[in-house]
């Protein structure tokens, strides 16, 4: 069965993914683990890898089914038609995801310079940087269609 990609609600990735598991969906939602700081203290959070997209293992006939689940939007569509991610590249992402993460630093890059992602879930892949700031750079994968912002995080 192919998977395909579902956008979702702002904020509701992992939400909608623990429905679509109860009513019998094979569903994927990469997670990453991030330290957040509040004033108090800091704290590790799970958040999705990519904002507001679930992936779903589903038949062509039982495609419909996913609108059942509150928070899904639509289908992501590529050329018009739903687009459809090999198995092979679900599987390349959680195995990804199962490494440790790799301090990156981030030195002389300007907005418009090309990169190529050096560790973490889409290491290999070649994006242009929109932005830099003091402690991250937002990166567009143009092969993807995605924004990723990269932080440099202080340890725990």
């Amino acid at each position: 069965m192919p998977w395909f990609v579902i956008y979702t609600q702002a904020r509701n990735e992992k939400k909608v993914a623990l429905r679509l598991e109860n009513i019998g969906i094979e569903v994927y939602c990469p997670l990453v683990t991030q330290i957040r700081q509040w004033s108090d203290r800091k704290k590790k959070v799970e958040t999705p890898l990519i904002s507001s997209y679930v992936f779903v293992n589903v038949t062509e006939n039982e495609r419909e089914k996913v609108f059942q689940v509150p928070g899904v939007v639509r289908y992501l569509f590529w050329l018009g038609k739903p687009a459809v991610i090999r198995n092979e590249e679900i599987e390349a992402l959680k195995d990804s995801l199962k490494e440790a993460v790799f301090k990156t630093e981030i030195t002389s890059l300007k907005p418009g310079s090309p990169i190529s992602i050096p560790h973490g879930p889409f290491q290999g892949k070649l994006g242009t940087v929109s932005q830099v700031n003091k402690n991250s750079v937002k990166i567009i994968l143009q092969e993807m269609g995605i924004l990723i912002t990269l932080i440099k995080h202080e340890s725990a």
